[in-house]
């Protein structure tokens, strides 16, 4: 099991158009993956669960993968939302 701390950088947060590259990101890997803030964790594989969380600009969430792919997936879901979504 891998823990990510991000903090949420872009300007709309975990919504929309960003929470639909994180979701497509993270059906990329077999391991499981979720996304937490504060004390609710949602799949991170779930437009309805990410969206859930009303994750905005300037909030910390833990990112937990479990599974065979579980440190790239920490990675590549960790650069995905440093690179703020590839928004300039």
């Amino acid at each position: 099991m891998v823990l990510k701390e991000v903090i949420v950088q872009n300007q709309v947060g975990l919504h929309a158009r960003p929470a639909t590259f994180f979701i497509q990101k993270a059906n990329e890997f077999k391991a499981n993956i979720w996304v937490e803030k504060e004390e609710r964790r949602v799949n991170a594989k779930s437009l309805l669960g990410v969206l859930s969380l009303g994750i905005s600009k300037g909030t910390q969430i833990t990112i937990i993968t479990d599974g065979e792919d579980e440190a790239a997936a920490a990675d590549a879901m960790e650069k995905l939302i440093e690179s703020n979504f590839a928004e300039n």
